[in-house]
C-alpha cells in the first residue's frame, strides 16, 4: 500500500476502548504548519514522514512519541516551547499531542499503535 495522505484519522492505542482523533500531514506544506499558531490539539497530529521536531514558535508544551515504520512507538519525550528535538534513528512518524496526553493514552515506548487513515493509491 502507498504513503500517508493530508487528512483526519484515528489513533488507536492497545488497552484504551476509544479510538484518538488523528490529523495526519504527509505533504510538505502540512507538516510545515503542523501546531504552529494553534493555542491547542484535541486529539493528535501525525507528521509523516518525519524523524525529529522542534516547538520554536509554539504556544504550549507537547508530548512527541517516535514511531518506527511498524508503528511501534520508539521513544516519548514532552517539549517546552523553543526547543529542538534530536532525530531518532529508526524512525519513520512522529505524533504530537498536548503534554500529558500520551501518558493518559497509554502511548509508551514498545507499543504498537493503529493508525486509520487517507492512504495514497500504492504504485
Amino acid at each position: 500500500m502507498g504513503g500517508w495522505q493530508d487528512g483526519d484519522g484515528t489513533l488507536t492505542v492497545p488497552g484504551r476502548e476509544e479510538p484518538v482523533g488523528l490529523v495526519i500531514a504527509a505533504s510538505y506544506r502540512a507538516r510545515y504548519r503542523g501546531l504552529l499558531g494553534r493555542d491547542g490539539l484535541h486529539g493528535a497530529l501525525m507528521l509523516t514522514p518525519c524523524t525529529s521536531v522542534h516547538t520554536f514558535r509554539m504556544r504550549f508544551a507537547i508530548d512527541v512519541a517516535y514511531l518506527d515504520q511498524e508503528l511501534r512507538v520508539l521513544d516519548v519525550r514532552t517539549m517546552r516551547p523553543g526547543r529542538l528535538g534530536l532525530p531518532r534513528p529508526r524512525s519513520r512518524h512522529v505524533l504530537e499531542a498536548e503534554a500529558g496526553a500520551m501518558a493518559e493514552w497509554g502511548v509508551r515506548p514498545g507499543v504498537r499503535l493503529a493508525i486509520e487513515g487517507p492512504r495514497r493509491p500504492a504504485v
